[in-house]
């Protein structure tokens, strides 16, 4: 589901040799509460969420509990946290009976259907484990109230519920599918996430594009930030359990869901992000009347920045598995470095909503540091100096001549490239008046054209690359004077100045 079995022993590896950012990962996993080996289940009979006499708080510390000690199991192969992480699992097999509440059952229908089913996957071959009891309540109680949603809508129109309640009731038939071996209710789900008529279809998540496609604006965004980036972890578990299953839900619509991750990621980080008015009708599905016609017409500040463990999973699949850039994504996902779980960001549901610990188990590996050497000046590097783009010999710190190349900022940008400094993350090499300078990405269009570059072969040396300037595709990048500046090229001069070669 959301872990493979490669996965898991590429974690194992990495925590025993004590490669980062992934072993300090592991140790927020070992000190989260709920990760203990002793824990003790609370099942219930009868689970309430919404209403009198909820209760579902014993649910979902459980599910966390079983979820992290399988976790621990799999990556440290420590048989004490496997064996609770199945006693927490029959226990809630062998007691509930059923989920009950106001609208809020589907839900907790929902999302601890997808916890549950990825917990018991990571301990489905432990010789414990009641697999077949589990599969039939996971089979019994949650699927149907799953299916029921999302074909009724507890009995509304269609728009009246936001993106989350479809989004956490499709990762459940899809999880609870793949755990029950069931292919009909894998394609059930991912056929929704294509083209379901509700907001958690993918069309309907991401409504609206913005800045040349590059951002799209997120069905909640007008709600608050707390459901918007909810939502987006959703998703993202969504899209990484079809991956596993060979379904690229993440591509779908030309990488849509990347668009809305970084739109929303984007905003939480501080920056100022275009909003298309948003409107929608609630109420009951009877003919008439409906609650009415409602319109969001900016979009809502309410729990700006908050901190949820939702995107290295997102910035693993874009960045580390395609090679596609996520500037905001990134900066959002190394803020929170390492991420936590349950019951680290609140102790009310709100903090269990994601299942969390990506760094540990989805942060990529860096990409390549790089430095870019001159052709005609091989002892100087390109470096940056006070943010002066230049060309020196011995730079020091050694980290100043030292780029992450990214691909182009540009939206569809194929053979463009940006140069990330290694030392300021989010700083890009950018000209700006003709002359090269090291700024922070700011979002904007100008930004992304006048730090992207066009790799093109050298005129003068088969082994070295010249860089074209992608919004002034008469003026190269080169050195003058050891100073960085983007000009034309009209002599072989130029031409040797404006070429390098990539260095590891």
């Amino acid at each position: 589901m959301l872990h493979t079995a490669s996965d898991l022993t590429r974690a194992g590896n990495r925590v025993a040799s004590s490669a980062q950012p992934w072993k300090s990962g592991w140790d927020r996993l070992v000190a989260n509460g709920r990760s203990h080996a002793t824990w003790s289940p609370r099942p219930l009979e009868t689970v309430v969420r919404g209403g009198d006499g909820s209760n579902y708080g014993q649910l979902f510390t459980d599910i966390h509990a079983a979820y992290q000690n399988a976790l621990r199991w799999r990556v440290s192969g420590d048989a004490a946290h496997g064996d609770a992480a199945v006693r927490i699992l029959n226990a809630w097999s062998g007691t509930l009976k059923g989920v009950t509440g106001n609208a809020d059952r589907f839900l907790a229908a929902g999302i601890y259907g997808y916890q549950f089913a990825n917990a018991a996957e990571l301990v489905r071959d432990h010789p414990g484990f009641d697999r077949t009891r589990f599969r039939n309540m996971l089979l019994n109680i949650f699927y149907p109230m799953n299916e029921s949603f999302l074909t009724n809508h507890n009995d509304s129109v269609i728009t009246n519920y936001w993106a989350n309640w479809d989004l956490c009731n499709m990762c459940s038939i899809l999880a609870i599918g793949i755990f029950a071996d069931r292919d009909d209710l894998v394609n059930r789900a991912i056929d929704y996430f294509r083209t379901g008529a509700g907001n958690g279809s993918i069309e309907n998540a991401v409504p609206f594009l913005h800045e040349s496609g590059t951002l799209g604006q997120w069905q909640e965004s007008g709600r608050d930030q707390a459901h918007n980036i909810m939502g987006v972890g959703l998703m993202g578990a969504f899209c990484e359990m079809a991956w596993n299953q060979g379904v690229d839900c993440y591509g779908h619509g030309g990488n849509r869901f990347l668009k809305g991750a970084e739109y929303v990621a984007k905003y939480n980080l501080g920056f100022a992000v275009p909003f298309t008015d948003y409107t929608w009708q609630s109420g009951p599905n009877t003919t008439a009347p409906h609650a009415g016609w409602n319109t969001h017409t900016e979009i809502s500040s309410n729990s700006r920045g908050q901190a949820r463990p939702v995107w290295e999973s997102i910035l693993g699949h874009y960045e580390g598995r395609r090679g596609i850039a996520a500037p905001w994504v990134r900066q959002m996902a190394e803020s929170l470095r390492p991420d936590g779980g349950g019951g680290d960001y609140g102790s009310n549901s709100g903090g269990y909503d994601q299942l969390g610990f990506g760094t540990l188990m989805h942060a990529p590996a860096a990409t390549g540091i790089n430095r870019l050497q001159s052709y005609n000046l091989p002892d100087r590097y390109v470096r940056h100096a006070n943010y002066v783009g230049r060309i020196d010999a011995n730079v020091s710190p050694a980290a100043d001549a030292q780029f992450r190349i990214r691909r182009g900022l540009v939206s569809g940008s194929t053979g463009r490239v940006s140069f990330e400094s290694v030392n300021f993350p989010g700083y890009y090499l950018r000209h700006y008046s003709y002359r090269i300078r090291l700024e922070r990405h700011d979002g904007s269009a100008t930004f992304a054209a006048d730090s992207t570059f066009q790799q093109v072969a050298s005129a003068v040396s088969s082994g070295h690359v010249m860089f074209r300037s992608h919004n002034f595709p008469d003026r190269f990048l080169r050195h003058a004077s050891s100073l960085l500046r983007i000009d034309p090229l009209s002599s072989d001069q130029d031409r040797a100045d404006s070429s390098f070669r990539i260095v590891a």
